[in-house]
C-alpha cells in the first residue's frame, strides 16, 4: 500500500528537499539528503546545484505525485538506480534495469587496473565476461578508443541493456554477444580479459542488504555455490584464451574471499599474482599476468 508523503498541492523545491530527507532519515536511511538530492535531480533534470539555486522554485503537482511514488517504492528498498533508471559509471551515465547489477563505485578500481595493463598495448583485443549494464567495457572502450572488446554475457536482457547503453554513449568498438561462460568459450585469443562475476556464496546470500537481495538479479550476485566456480574456471581456460603477455583482472569480494580466489591460480602454479586495494583500501581485483 502506498503512503501519500507529500499532501496535495504545490511544494517550494527547499521544503521539498527537508521534508523528504527527514521523511527517509525516520525510516531508517542513512543517506537520506543524498537520496533525497538524487530523486529531485531526475525529476526536474537538474544538477545538485540548481536544486539550490533554485530552491524556492514551486515544483507542480503532477512532479509531486511522481514523487510520492519514487518514494513509496525507496521505503520498499528499491535501489534509486531502479527507481530512476539510470546511475554514473566512470563519470559516464548508464541506463539499468532490474535484469542487470548495478555498477559499483568500487568497480571503477577494475577498469583503472586493466587500463594500466594495457598500456604497452597497441590495438589490444579484450574479453569481458558477464557484461550486465556493459559498464566496463564501455568505460574502457571510452579510454582506448583502438580497443576491439568482445563483451558476453548469459542473459539476453543485460545484452541489450549493454548495447543500448553503448549506444547512448557513441561507443562502436564493442561487440556483444551470448555466451555461457561455463559451459563454453569464445573461439578467439586475447590481451586482457576482464570481469566482475557473480561471487557471493549461496550461503551469503541470506545476509546481503534487502535492497540488494530483493531487486538486483541473482544470476549476477550468486554462482549458488561457494563464490568460486568462476575462478575455477577462469583458471581452467586461461590459458587457452589469452595471449602470452597478456592479462586477466577479477574482481573479488570481501573477507576471505579475495585469498580464496587467488590461492586458486597459485595453487594452479601461476606466479605472476597480484590483490590490489581499491580506494577503501579493501583488496578487491585480482590480477593475474600470464
Amino acid at each position: 500500500m502506498s503512503n501519500v508523503i507529500f499532501s496535495d498541492k504545490e511544494w517550494l523545491l527547499i521544503d521539498l528537499i527537508k521534508y523528504g530527507q527527514n521523511y527517509l532519515q525516520k525510516n531508517g536511511f542513512s543517506n537520506s539528503r543524498h537520496e533525497m538530492e538524487w530523486l529531485l535531480c531526475d525529476l526536474l533534470n537538474y544538477n545538485r546545484s540548481d536544486l539550490y539555486n533554485k530552491s524556492y522554485e514551486k515544483i507542480s503537482k503532477s512532479r509531486i505525485a511522481n514523487l510520492n511514488n519514487w518514494i513509496n517504492q525507496r521505503i520498499n528498498r528499491k535501489p534509486l538506480q531502479y527507481i530512476t533508471g539510470y546511475t554514473e559509471f566512470y563519470g559516464r551515465r548508464l541506463s539499468v534495469s532490474p535484469q542487470v547489477l548495478i555498477p559499483r563505485q568500487e568497480t571503477e578500481r577494475v577498469v583503472d587496473v586493466a587500463l594500466d595493463c594495457l598500456t604497452g598495448f597497441r590495438k589490444p583485443k579484450i574479453l569481458e565476461i558477464g557484461t550486465g549494464s556493459g559498464c566496463i567495457s564501455i568505460a574502457i572502450a571510452k579510454e582506448r578508443a583502438d580497443s576491439d572488446i568482445l563483451s558476453v554475457d548469459i542473459s539476453q536482457h543485460a545484452l541489450t541493456k549493454a548495447q543500448y547503453n553503448a549506444n547512448i554513449n557513441n561507443i562502436n568498438n564493442v561487440t556483444f554477444s551470448k555466451l555461457d561462460f561455463m559451459k563454453e568459450l569464445p573461439d578467439k585469443r586475447f590481451d586482457l580479459i576482464i570481469s566482475n562475476p557473480p561471487y557471493i556464496s549461496k550461503n551469503e546470500m541470506n545476509t546481503i542488504m534487502l535492497d540488494v537481495r530483493e531487486f538486483e538479479p541473482d544470476i549476477a550476485l550468486t554462482d549458488n555455490h561457494d563464490g568460486l566456480e568462476f575462478y575455477r574456471r577462469f583458471c581452467n581456460t586461461i590459458k587457452q584464451l589469452i595471449n602470452k603477455k597478456g592479462f586477466m583482472v577479477l574482481e573479488v569480494g570481501l573477507g576471505e574471499h579475495p585469498i580464496k580466489a587467488y590461492n586458486i591460480f597459485h595453487s594452479a602454479g601461476f606466479d605472476q599474482l597480484e590483490l590490489i586495494p581499491d580506494y577503501n583500501n579493501d583488496l578487491r581485483v585480482l590480477k593475474i599476468e600470464i
